[in-house]
């Protein structure tokens, strides 16, 4: 459902992305990992359409971005790091005017929402202002936003900030659920733990490259650390002082 090839992004001389490939198919959840500056939210902004390759090509549900941009975003819902709301509207406001956005049939929609309002505990505050929310309820409800128009490709960078530790269960369950009705789900993490128990697979990025990808028992296998936690393969593989004494992995696949 995802398809990238050889993608690249350059800045000047500073090269972003070098030669990405990378596949997400349908009722998988891959872990996009990898050291700050290491390409993630730059690959993500191309998955979106709010950023252009240099070179290569991105494709989303079969569409290209490069020439069906407007229906490869029709099929995918965003969650930002960082909220990016309308902060005089209700929450309902809100997710009438994404539902309106995506034309999507409101009555289906607002019943979706009402499911994810209860699940994530903001059903009462639902007819306040943004304004008024805290950063966990600002991220809940661009969730909610970004599943109540029922996406086939989910593209989501850091689900689990600002949320306190009853709401990332539900959260990582909630994922789990979607990739379980079909959907296709690419998430960075910086946690390591949410990364082990949330994806099906893993590709490690270093450097705008994919160094390793797998399942988290082949990347700790590939590493010669099958009992080892994924942060200390992932170290290892990002921290060039610890790759000086590290195991040295191209590919786990």
């Amino acid at each position: 459902m995802i398809e990238i090839r050889t993608l690249t992004k350059k800045y000047g001389e500073f090269t972003a992305v070098d030669n990405l490939t990378l596949d997400v198919r349908p009722g998988e959840i891959v872990g996009f990992l990898g050291p700050n500056g290491a390409g993630k939210t730059t690959t993500i902004r191309i998955l979106v359409g709010l950023s252009v390759p240099t070179a290569g090509e991105v494709r989303v549900g079969g569409f290209s971005l490069a020439t069906d941009a407007n229906r490869a975003k029709a099929i995918t819902g965003y969650i930002p790091d960082r909220p990016y709301l309308y902060e005089k509207l209700t929450g309902r406001e809100y997710l009438q005017f994404v539902t309106d956005l995506y034309r999507k049939d409101r009555a289906a929609s607002e019943r979706r929402s009402s499911e994810l309002l209860t699940l994530l505990d903001l059903g009462d505050w639902v007819d306040s202002r943004i304004e008024n929310f805290s950063h966990g309820m600002k991220q809940k409800l661009v969730i909610i936003g970004a599943l109540a128009y029922e996406p086939q490709v989910l593209i989501i960078d850091e689900p689990m900030v600002g949320l306190d530790a009853l709401a990332q269960r539900q959260v990582r369950k909630l994922l789990r659920a979607e990739a379980d009705a079909g959907r296709t789900i690419l998430l960075t993490t910086h946690t390591m733990s949410i990364a082990e128990a949330v994806c099906d697979r893993i590709a490690i990025l270093h450097r705008g490259k994919v160094v390793a990808s797998g399942t988290t028992d082949e990347l700790k296998r590939a590493a010669g650390q099958p009992g080892s936690p994924l942060e200390d393969v992932f170290l290892s593989l990002t921290f060039d002082d610890v790759n000086a004494n590290g195991p040295q992995i191209d590919d786990a696949r």
